[in-house]
């Protein structure tokens, strides 16, 4: 194993556009060591800002509805375009053993062999929301490195993949035609998010289901509050595997992001996610605090010893925690 680089070094060679050097960053910034987290952040200390912002688009929909096979198309279409293009997958890891497939690069087969391109397949490591802990500096490390269209695709998990649309600049919604979906989720949760829906997999036999589908979520989208840029989602019909319409989902993720730059509101949009970004690193302090401060933890375990035994309940065993933490349970900085 070769040695790690000076932080120096290795912004210099991030910044470079090395891939190597922004794997190895990405890997710094994902990792739980405290002494690595304060390298990461005076990694991301060194690494400037692009003048023009990139594009960053969420991918998301369920299961099977073929996210992967689609980044692989738009990616390509997206840097025929002059663009180069990073992609953030993160897969579920086990609840149980921690682990996950990361199978996601293997579905990219045009895209991972692409000079202008960078695939990174992340697990959640125990994150909500349908995107990992660090994704939101794993995207900052890509536009450092020169990757002006990032596109993070998600768990999909379902209607519970909120957080994309809070470090994303558009969310595209992806749906199959028959999968029971066009109309059960459209009520509210994910769907409100969605920037752009897209109906997948529109070859052969599935095309006369999909304009069907597509027309109904047309209609029923009007009866959903206007997304923040002040338009409804517009609906398209792909597929990703024979091309068909690409080049316009393509072209129509650009039209957006020159609106919302024209607008001002694509920075309103930043500067918000700025605000709950620093908002969640709150939190994701305040629990490392928790987990690694010895007084809590002995304390911790007496108590779940008590709850596991019907002893005390949870809301008193939290609030005992909480209480030892706020009188000085933690160690100060």
């Amino acid at each position: 194993m070769s040695a790690p680089l000076p932080l120096a070094d290795l912004a210099h060679h991030l910044q470079s556009g090395d891939r190597a050097a922004l794997g190895r960053a990405i890997t710094l910034v994902e990792s739980a060591r405290p002494a690595d987290q304060e390298q990461a952040r005076a990694l991301l200390a060194l690494c400037s800002t692009p003048t023009t912002p990139a594009l960053r688009i969420g991918i998301t929909g369920i299961p099977g509805v073929g996210k992967s096979t689609l980044i692989d198309a738009l990616g390509i279409a997206v840097i025929a375009a002059g663009h180069r293009v990073a992609v953030l997958a993160v897969d579920p890891s086990s609840v149980r053993s921690g682990g996950s497939i990361l199978g996601d690069k293997t579905r990219m087969e045009r895209l991972s062999q692409h000079p202008d391109a960078f695939i990174r397949p992340t697990a959640t490591g125990g994150a909500l929301g349908g995107v990992a802990r660090r994704t939101r500096e794993s995207i900052l490390l890509c536009e450092a490195a020169g990757y002006d269209r990032i596109l993070i695709e998600t768990v999909g998990v379902g209607q519970s993949e909120l957080e994309v649309d809070r470090m994303t600049d558009l969310t595209v919604l992806l749906m199959i035609a028959g999968a029971g979906d066009e109309l059960q989720g459209i009520k509210r949760g994910i769907m409100e998010t969605a920037d752009v829906v897209v109906l997948t997999k529109v070859e052969g036999e599935g095309r006369s289901r999909a304009e069907t589908a597509a027309r109904d979520l047309r209609n029923a989208i009007h009866l959903l509050p206007v997304r923040p840029s002040g338009v409804h989602p517009q609906v398209f019909l792909v597929s990703a595997i024979g091309g068909e319409g690409m080049p316009d989902l393509a072209r129509h993720l650009e039209e957006r992001y020159n609106a919302l730059l024209a607008s001002g509101r694509f920075m309103q949009n930043r500067a918000e996610q700025g605000l709950h970004a620093m908002h969640h690193q709150l939190l994701d302090g305040l629990r490392d605090l928790l987990d690694h401060d010895p007084v809590i933890a002995e304390l911790r375990a007496r108590l779940e010893a008590q709850v596991a035994e019907g002893f005390l309940s949870p809301t008193e065993a939290a609030e005992q925690v909480l209480t030892r933490f706020r009188t000085g349970g933690a160690p100060r900085p």
